[in-house]
């Protein structure tokens, strides 16, 4: 085969709605604890009743990050739209949009998808590569917008990318004892800092350009976490959401991955088929040898999920009277089995925004423990005032 990427049919696509996401019932509390423990964020406010009812909400309230988790696809569907021969996808990067609407236990969800842009690239890691971007609007039942996610997709070929990969590094890390005790202790920096704001005011006048945010650390990734992730979106769910129908075939993706995910029909018959956990385009996450198959050494994390652990992480600081309103994220590297997740931020700059917000901006970093960086992301958060 030429080294080509044949992306003629994306622009049929381009600027026109597709398939809204639907769900088949309202949210449940459940939803939100499940999502707040598979992405390692331990935040009481969405998962112990009684701290939520004393917070300024009276109730358990769902993590920012949780939007992309009532969709039926973690953002990717208008992202991935139109047909490339002999494709496969990994995640590129989000960027996201408050609008301030929180999502709580009864609220039905709808994802309105629209697909925005692409461009190809020659890439070290596959030659010819096609960045694909969507647009995700997430509203609740009450027609209010809670969050936009421009999500993009990197389609590939993936036997190109397995001409031009290494495959190095296929075994996971080794971590002495000692190693993973140290680990723990210095998951508690982060996990006490929220402990220790609670209910408080973390207010605009105490933030200072240059200050840090306490480092977030979890891990080492496994296969059992990654797969308590993925058992956390929604649309995993046999028959969690109204499924889309999208034929992987028709999409270009290589036959050996394509398989029934998101397929109605296939649902009704044998729904291990259509999860994406052991079969069809996302087992490369969790089978060391789908990975390999795809051009990744092992078994690797989920991009939703990285893009996801950014926004708890400045949430998180923010505490629940501060909130993200805009976050642009852009994805490196995956977290690999056997490596844990390090996150740093810093405030880069304070402002007064249009809407007369009081806004710190902040620069944030995701490394593995190794030292590669995973992911990079720029975001504004509001803060509370004292005046």
């Amino acid at each position: 085969m030429t080294n080509m990427l044949d992306c003629s049919d994306l622009d049929s696509y381009m600027g026109k709605p597709i398939a809204p996401a639907r769900m088949k019932e309202p949210l449940h509390n459940n939803d939100f604890r499940r999502w707040a423990q598979a992405m390692h964020y331990p935040n009481l406010v969405h998962y112990d009743h009684d701290f939520a009812a004393e917070s300024r909400y009276g109730k358990l309230v769902a993590p920012q990050s949780f939007a992309v988790a009532a969709d039926d696809g973690h953002g990717a569907g208008p992202a991935c739209v139109g047909r490339i021969p002999g494709s496969h996808l990994i995640f590129g990067g989000d960027e996201w949009w408050f609008y301030g609407p929180k999502i709580f236990g009864g609220d039905m969800i709808t994802n309105e998808k629209v697909p925005f842009d692409y461009v190809v690239k020659d890439t070290k890691f596959a030659g010819p590569t096609c960045f694909q971007r969507g647009d995700n609007n997430y509203y609740n039942q009450n027609g209010d917008l809670i969050a936009k996610q421009r999500s993009t997709a990197i389609r590939y070929r993936n036997d190109l990318a397995l001409e031009m990969g290494s495959l190095e590094n296929t075994e996971d890390p080794e971590w002495t004892d000692e190693a993973l005790v140290d680990l723990e202790e210095k998951k508690l920096e982060y996990i006490n800092a929220m402990h220790d704001l609670g209910h408080g005011k973390r207010y605009w006048e105490d933030a200072s350009v240059g200050d840090t945010l306490p480092v977030r650390v979890f891990g080492p990734h496994t296969i059992a976490s990654l797969t308590t992730e993925w058992r956390a979106y929604l649309f995993t769910i046999w028959g969690g959401t109204h499924r889309p129908g999208i034929d992987m075939e028709a999409l270009g993706f290589d036959p050996a991955m394509a398989g029934h995910e998101n397929d109605p029909v296939m649902e009704k018959i044998n729904p291990e088929l259509t999860d994406g956990a052991y079969f069809g385009p996302s087992r490369g996450h969790l089978f060391p040898r789908w990975a390999r198959y795809i051009g990744m050494p092992r078994s690797y994390g989920y991009g939703a999920s990285m893009g996801a652990w950014i926004i708890d992480y400045l949430a998180g600081w923010a505490g629940e009277w501060g909130q993200v309103v805009h976050l642009n994220s852009s994805y490196r590297g995956p977290a690999f089995t056997g490596e844990a997740t390090v996150m740093t931020a810093t405030i880069v700059d304070k402002l007064v925004d249009e809407d007369g917000r009081k806004i710190v901006q902040i620069d944030c970093k995701m490394a593995s423990h190794l030292g590669v960086t995973m992911a990079t992301a720029k975001a504004e958060i509001e803060l509370p005032s004292k005046a």
